[in-house]
């Protein structure tokens, strides 16, 4: 089995890469608005995770030649 795909096609990786950086995001978000700090350092500790496994995400992407600033068209 190959890990060739369609270029113009976005993988798995690619779409959880850009649903971790939306969640991180969104974390982020709460752990600003909290009431309490321990709300506040749960939150960012879920951020902190999603940020991991976007990244995660960008090097099996990357792995694959398909990283942000690979041209779909040159392959």
């Amino acid at each position: 089995m190959t890990d060739e795909t369609d270029p113009k096609r976005i993988t798995l990786d690619g779409q959880l890469v850009k649903y971790w950086e939306r969640e991180a995001a969104r974390l982020d978000d709460l752990a600003s608005r909290a009431m309490f700090k321990w709300a506040s350092r749960g939150y960012a500790r879920k951020a902190d995770r999603a940020r991991s496994l976007a990244k995660a995400g960008r090097v099996r992407e990357a792995a694959r030649g398909r990283g942000p600033d690979s041209d779909p068209d040159q392959v």
